[in-house]
């Protein structure tokens, strides 16, 4: 009697699905944090996706964690996702909750729920719903800036002036709620106003100066945290955390004028990954090297656990 075969079995700790080519440079910091931990990581790119969806499907390749940074832009990546969600892997930003958090006029009502502050802020429905000009009353005597819900990258943002401004702008994106915030202008420390990007990753909060204007980032200092009483960022990224439950994620406050701090744009995923070294807008490279980091040591706990 024959006996039959084991089945070799490819098993990594982190698999990565990625499509952009701007992510090869943290793809590589991943497997540099993974590989001092002892870890492995696999890579899923476009090429690789047959070869190891067919393997998975038949039980021949398995992973303790996966980041999904390829299915918003492929849909080919869904049944890698699906099957991970179905194998019950450690998903870092569950694609469900992801997706829930690119709704931005939903995340506003969390975060209200959640007694995070926001700028004042009116929510209108899509043109499709309601296709007739809107100006409402509680726009009245202020600068406004609108953005449509599942807007991305700064794409549809802009100051409104007046119901024309805000009329083109839902003409543009029909499908899609609007919000509409009361612009603010960020007080200014050292010469530079007080905006910054907070990056997430796992249980840390990154906070980062941002320049909205020229899209700069530079990490903040212990020393300007404690000079310019900026250490709320720390706080208000785990409380958006734990809101929204992603992993890995970004979001902007801005300090007013009387030193209070706003949550302008609430969630955004998926992070840009770009190194500053490689491009000026990127983030600086120290910063993205900790994210790494903290997800490899993420990694490992879970390899940790029997």
């Amino acid at each position: 009697m024959a006996v039959p075969m084991a089945v070799a079995v490819e098993g990594v700790d982190l698999a990565v699905a990625w499509n952009w080519e701007y992510d090869a440079p943290f793809v590589a910091m991943l497997r540099e944090a993974c590989a001092a931990r002892g870890l492995t990581l696999g890579e899923v790119t476009p090429e690789r996706l047959p070869v190891v969806l067919s393997a998975a499907r038949e039980g021949r390749w398995r992973c303790r964690a996966f980041l999904d940074r390829a299915s918003d832009w492929d849909e080919a990546f869904e049944e890698l996702v699906d099957w991970a969600r179905g194998a019950g892997v450690f998903r870092l930003n569950p694609t469900e909750r992801a997706r829930a958090a690119w709704d931005k006029a939903a995340m506003h009502w969390r975060f209200q729920a959640a007694g995070l502050p926001t700028p004042v802020t009116v929510i209108l429905p899509a043109w499709e719903e309601a296709p007739e000009p809107l100006w409402p009353e509680d726009l009245a005597g202020a600068s406004w800036i609108a953005k449509p819900a599942f807007g991305g990258g700064g794409e549809g943002v802009r100051r409104i002036h007046g119901r024309e401004d805000l009329t083109a702008l839902r003409m543009a994106f029909p499908d899609q709620p609007f919000l509409v915030q009361r612009y603010v202008r960020p007080r200014r420390l050292a010469g530079r106003p007080a905006w910054f990007r907070v990056l997430y990753a796992v249980d840390t909060p990154f906070p980062c100066w941002w320049d909205p204007e020229t899209h700069r980032y530079r990490p903040v200092t212990v020393a300007e945290a404690e000079a310019f009483g900026l250490q709320p960022l720390w706080d208000l990224g785990r409380r958006i955390a734990a809101v929204c439950g992603l992993d890995l994620f970004s979001t902007e406050i801005a300090m007013e004028e009387d030193g209070g701090f706003l949550c302008i744009d609430y969630v955004n995923d998926p992070i840009d990954t770009r190194p500053q070294s490689l491009a000026p807008e990127g983030v600086p490279d120290e910063v993205l090297r900790r994210i790494a980091d903290r997800i490899a040591e993420a990694v490992g706990r879970r390899a940790a656990c029997p």
